[in-house]
């Protein structure tokens, strides 16, 4: 975000002509009236004839029907033929239009997000013109299914509004003519909707109408109006039915009014919408993660109502309802995979493709194991004993009260219960009383999590009881209530068999929701006393608690509604950066309007609906209803960067400690709907519970962006400033400052979460990678390193430890030795590494006639300052290709210019090999026939070692290692460098390791064969050489292109990048000497030898020291490596940088956000987006808002429309 503020524009001058243009087409059905160019008046003619003809064929059958001269349903019948054969022709000359244009490409979906291309019109009926007109329909079904629908339509729509038919309904000739003229309108629109040209609709749920669905949907509405009046007609005289008519008539006037507003949903989004809302309300389910799952639940629970109505016995009712509440209410999809075990439950959303560890076999509910299903089958035995018991000997046995003896007993229990229950959730949480009061008993300034766990003991023991009276008690105690019922004897209707469906049902899917409902028609009863409430008590018991339930529902959305609603009329007032000039108008209207205000709440809570405010100002309207996910694609879409992989490695830590929260009532009341926002660090994770059961919730995690925009910035402070007022504050004395001072803000601290996450650290070198000690100790450092790594690979390879060039890049990537015999017999040991290098000279270009020529140049000057590194293509593509050795390349020209970073976010293995582009054009001739065997010795020339130890053969290294192209003077010149004590010293630890049993003068004889010396000291002194570095390292630049593998060219850089194994060791070994150079600047230096051998066992062990856009830095992220270190370059400050990545169990704090806030923003964002096409990235409505988190919401979104760096897939855990 670069610009900031109230003057952002709601849209731009080019999107305010778009939308212009688009709403009054979106009015009308249709038509296009209005256009950005001149058309010739006949386009118009056209479209307003198309738009009135089916008014014209009612008209004529109307008044042939009021001459009596056709009967009713013989005028009806005429217009629905008139209106079919019209629309035949309509579709006809489409075609037609379509065959004589003589385009090739095929219709495809129409896309939304486009305005319409100018048209060049010749005729009235020319190609052009039809097409512009009616563009026609992609599918033929298509085209024979909307003509037949138009016929009907426009028939029973003839019906529907006789004149005849209007008076007998509202006994007033004028007023019927106006219902009469003002609904042919509300027709004409939908018609020409359906037949001639589909309006993009306010209310859109998809970005694409691939299948043609929208022309559907206004039709759809008036055919629901039409089947009300048909059953109001043959049904005889019902005063329910006959007042439904007459209000539906009436409505039937406002449709336009409605469809332009976007208040009626589509037809994918309203099925959904009702089946979620019958599934919830009408059977006592739970919204599904998925379109698939909600359709086989709906199914499947409507069938277990039919059921319940046909069953004669009601104590088979009772226990068929039991046992199917109960089944119904497990996650059952999942008992396949669960019985697989944890990793095989989480899959790819986090074990499999890495993340934190599965938790132990121990805990509960991960495995459905013996335990798992004996506790499960013991509390379904249990609850069908307590039922068919009670229900036997006491069911008949109540009085008329339905309160006395023995239901009595039980509805105090229920109160207790709920009493309980209720305090000792709100005591787990950081505020209590809806998030008004701060909890005196939630630990206060957390400094560690040990320390917040010690001062959590009590709490948790709290919850421990909580848990028990939800999960164990309070379903067997509801059960008992229901069985004991009077009404359980009036089943066989259609309501009281939904109804106890329902109430069986809840008490297992949502224990806490089904207490109290059922405490409250306990309190009606109870405060009824031995009145009778005749209509109240009709309904029977499992009624009530569907009414009450629903009505507890949209009681609670209306209230977060109503404060959703004030936050955003307040802010934008107080909040200077929010007010915009026509700020005090909006209020003055909201406030004059008063009363409609409240109705627009009201009627989105009733709707279940979510509350649109336009362009996030205080003009609210009503979004369509949709289902609680919002979006309708499948749960896990995101637009993944490199930093994903930090919240694809927490997601299973984080689902783990959620498990524990929802278990004990940290985060309150759970629903589905339901968002919760996390912060750690830089870190932003998006919490929405999806489904909700007897044990188990479904949940997506999402990661927001690290890159924080200045946006984003303004909103994370925000949500810093409001966590650390709930978590980090002092002992607080005084009443008054127990108030939540954010309880305006959209987010409520709730509680802080132990969660296995990296903590990000990152340092300047400045003084450190600069200075000239550090880097004359560098040399030293990296000889050492490397006799160590030299000496492991024999260590390796005696053990069958083999390398393979085709492993991931990345260094240190060994695992504990528990994790090495494990997996003995694979061919790659889980330690094999290779890494990631870049060379930029000699192994891709085709050497010149004299290499000794070159001998004294390098490319490490800084001439023109820091370079950043480079990563050459063909490297890249040749580490990708398994078995790839050597690539027939071409000459690189000096200054010609590399691709850089090309790849460097991919993975290896996804790359195909590519030809490098140069021939060797314009390069020194290069004689092939010279004899260059005196700078480099074939394999079978090299003499055999003679070692002076049996042993010793062991930690020989490969013969083509010494083949180095080197002159043996120039080695003898470095000989003082190679450390002969570290070797001993490492050869001496090493020893053993290789050894059938310890043997002191065996290791003696190791030290002393001096072959074994020789041969380890020609290979590190070959590669220091071959890496330039023989004089020391002379510049932090060079430093760094060694470290990120960008080798400037040396003589034996062609010898060293030959040999695989070794390239990567010398690599390896520079970034483990940088490594250790940063330790001692940073903690001194190492004391003794054997301090720096446990360095580096612990460099091998537990660090991965690479490059942050290599692979090997992914998935040692994954595979929670304890830590990673990497070196970076600030082109911009000219620095460089450390970064350290240290895997710990950290606080994540969590807070709940306003449900019904995100969802109005949500639908705000759809309809932009999606109608007004308003895609502009410094637009009004993604700006900073720190109270209602705009920026934050709308990043959250699904894409397209939202941008989420990680999005899991539904993940579903244990909350027993």
């Amino acid at each position: 975000m670069v610009r900031m503020g109230p003057d952002v524009p709601l849209l731009n001058e080019y999107k305010q002509e778009f939308f212009w243009k688009r709403f009054p087409q979106t009015v009308l059905g249709g038509p296009r009236f209005k256009l950005g160019y001149c058309a010739p008046p006949y386009v118009y003619v056209n479209q307003a004839v198309l738009f009135l003809t089916p008014w014209l064929f009612g008209g004529v059958c109307t008044l042939l029907c009021q001459l009596q001269l056709l009967q009713e349903v013989h005028a009806a019948v005429l217009s629905g033929m008139l209106m079919f054969g019209a629309a035949a022709g309509v579709q006809a000359l489409a075609l037609y239009a379509a065959h004589r244009s003589g385009t090739v490409e095929r219709l495809g979906a129409p896309n939304i997000l486009v305005d319409e291309e100018e048209v060049e019109f010749t005729h009235c009926v020319s190609p052009e013109t039809v097409r512009f007109i009616a563009p026609g329909k992609r599918f033929g079904l298509n085209v024979v299914l909307h003509t037949v629908l138009a016929g009907l339509l426009c028939g029973f729509g003839t019906w529907y509004v006789f004149l005849g038919r209007l008076a007998a309904l509202y006994s007033s000739i004028g007023v019927s003519l106006v219902v009469f003229v003002l609904s042919w309108v509300t027709l004409c629109i939908a018609e020409y909707s359906l037949i001639v040209n589909t309006a993009t609709e306010t209310a859109t749920f998809q970005a694409q109408d691939t299948y043609e669905i929208t022309p559907l949907t206004r039709p759809l509405y008036i055919f629901i109006f039409i089947a009300v009046d048909f059953a109001d007609r043959f049904s005889g005289f019902a005063p329910e039915l006959h007042l439904a008519s007459q209000v539906l008539h009436v409505l039937f006037l406002f449709l336009p009014l409605l469809w332009a507003l976007g208040i009626l949903p589509p037809l994918d989004a309203l099925l959904l919408w009702g089946m979620e809302q019958a599934l919830v309300f009408g059977f006592g389910g739970s919204p599904m993660s998925s379109n698939l799952r909600l359709l086989l639940m709906f199914g499947v629970s409507a069938g277990v109502a039919v059921c319940n109505y046909f069953i004669p016995s009601t104590l088979g009712v009772v226990l068929f309802s039991i046992s199917a509440g109960f089944l119904l209410s497990l996650d059952l999809s999942q008992v396949g995979t669960l019985c697989r075990g944890p990793r095989a439950a989480f899959g790819d959303r986090g074990f499999r493709r890495g993340g934190s560890p599965p938790p132990p076999p121990s805990s509960f509910g991960w495995n459905l194991g013996c335990r798992e299903l004996l506790l499960y089958l013991s509390l379904l035995l249990m609850a069908m004993a307590e039922a068919g018991l009670l229900h036997h000997f006491l069911g008949s046995a109540q009085s008329r009260n339905l309160v006395t003896e023995p239901q009595a007993l039980v509805s105090y229990l229920l109160l207790i219960l709920f009493c309980l229950c209720w305090a000792l959730r709100e005591i787990q949480g950081a505020y209590v009383c809806g998030g008004v009061f701060l909890n005196p008993l939630y630990p206060k300034g957390m400094s560690s999590v040990q320390t917040f766990k010690q001062r959590n003991r009590g709490l948790y023991s709290a919850a421990a009881i909580r848990r028990v009276l939800i999960y164990l008690v309070s379903p067997f105690a509801m059960v008992a209530f229901l069985s004991m019922d009077k009404s359980l004897q009036l089943l066989h209707r259609a309501s009281l068999s939904v109804g106890f469906t329902r109430a069986f049902r809840v008490v297992w899917q949502s224990s806490e929701d089904a207490l109290l409902q059922m405490v409250v028609v306990v309190l009606v009863r109870l405060a009824a006393g031995n009145k009778v409430l005749p209509g109240w008590d009709n309904l029977g018991t499992g009624v009530q608690l569907l009414l009450v339930g629903l009505v507890i529902d949209r009681l609670t959305q209306f209230l977060a509604k109503l404060k959703f609603t004030l936050t955003v009329l307040v802010t934008s007032w107080t909040e200077k950066k929010q007010r915009r000039q026509s700020a005090g108008t909006l209020l003055a209207l909201n406030a004059s309007l008063c009363p409609l205000l409240l109705a627009v709440v009201a009627l989105s809570a009733l709707l279940s609906a979510p509350l649109l405010p336009l362009f996030t100002l205080p003009i609210f309207l009503v979004g369509f209803p949709r289902p609680q996910r919002s979006w309708p694609g499948p749960v896990g879409t995101a637009c993944p960067c490199t930093d994903s992989i930090f919240y694809q490695q927490m997601s299973g830590s984080l689902a783990s400690a959620l498990r524990t929260a929802f278990a004990r009532g940290s985060l309150g009341s759970l629903a589905p709907g339901s968002h919760f926002l996390g912060r750690f660090q830089d870190r932003m994770v998006w919490i929405m519970i999806l489904e909700r059961g007897y044990g188990y919730c479904t949940v997506n995690i999402k990661g927001l962006e690290l890159q924080e925009t200045s946006c984003h910035t303004v909103e994370a402070r925000r949500v810093d400033e409001v966590f650390e007022a709930a978590f980090e504050r002092p002992e607080r004395l005084g009443f008054t400052q127990g108030f939540n001072l954010h309880w305006g803000n959209a987010l409520t601290p709730c509680a802080a979460l132990a969660v296995r996450v990296y903590s990000d650290a990152r340092n300047v070198l400045s003084g450190i990678i600069d200075s000239h000690d550090n880097l004359r100790k560098l040399q030293d450092d990296f000889l050492k390193v490397l006799v160590w790594l030299l000496l492991r690979y024999c260590v390796q390879k005696h053990k069958g430890f083999l390398w393979s060039s085709d492993d991931g890049p990345g260094v240190g990537g060994r695992k504990s030795q528990s994790s090495q015999l494990a997996h003995t017999t694979c061919n790659q040991p889980p330690e094999a590494v290779v890494v990631e290098s870049n060379v930029s000279s000699l192994r891709f270009r085709q050497d010149s006639s004299s290499l000794t020529s070159l001998g004294d140049w390098s490319d490490e000057d800084d001439l023109f300052g820091p370079q950043q590194a480079r990563r050459t293509v063909a490297l890249v593509t040749a580490e990708a290709q398994p078995g790839h050795t050597a690539l027939q390349t071409g000459a690189s020209l000096p200054g010609s210019v590399e691709m850089d970073s090309l790849f460097e976010n991919m993975a290896l293995s996804a790359l195909q090999p590519l030809q490098p582009l140069g021939l060797g054009i314009g390069m020194p001739a290069v004689d092939r026939g010279r004899n260059t065997e005196v700078f480099r010795e074939s394999p079978s020339s090299v003499p055999h070692l003679n070692f002076s130890c049996p042993q010793s053969e062991v930690f020989n290294l490969p013969t083509g290692w010494r083949t180095a192209p080197l002159l043996p003077s120039r080695l003898l010149q470095l000989r003082p460098l190679f450390p002969e004590d570290w070797f001993r010293f490492t050869l001496g630890r090493f020893g053993p390791a290789v050894q059938g049993e310890t043997s002191e003068d065996m290791t003696k004889a190791l030290k002393e064969d001096e072959a074994l010396k020789e041969l380890h000291a020609q290979v590190a002194l070959s590669c220091l050489v071959s890496l330039g570095a023989e004089s020391a390292f002379t510049s932090p630049s060079y430093v760094y292109r060694l470290y990120c593998g960008d080798v400037p060219w040396t003589e034996g850089l062609e010898w060293l990048s030959s040999s695989k194994e070794l390239y990567q060791l010398s690599l390896q070994a520079f970034r483990f000497s940088f490594k250790l150079l940063f330790d001692q600047a940073s903690l001194g230096p190492m004391e003794s030898l054997d301090e720096l051998f446990s360095t580096l066992e612990e460099y091998e062990r537990d660090w991965y020291i690479g490059l942050v856009t290599e692979k090997g830095w992914h998935d040692s992220v994954l595979q929670e490596k304890p830590f990673l270190f990497s070196l970076g370059h600030d082109l911009a400050m000219g620095t460089y940088t450390g970064r350290v990545l240290s895997l710990q169990e950290q606080l994540v704090q969590v807070g709940r956000l306003n449900g019904e806030g995100v969802r109005g923003q949500w639908a705000n964002l759809s309809w932009e987006l999606l109608y007004a096409t308003n895609d502009d990235e410094e637009r009004y409505s993604i700006q900073a808002h720190p109270f209602m988190l705009r920026n934050l919401t709308v990043q959250a979104a699904d894409p397209p429309l939202g941008y989420p760096i990680y999005s899991s897939a539904p993940l579903h855990f244990p909350c027993l």
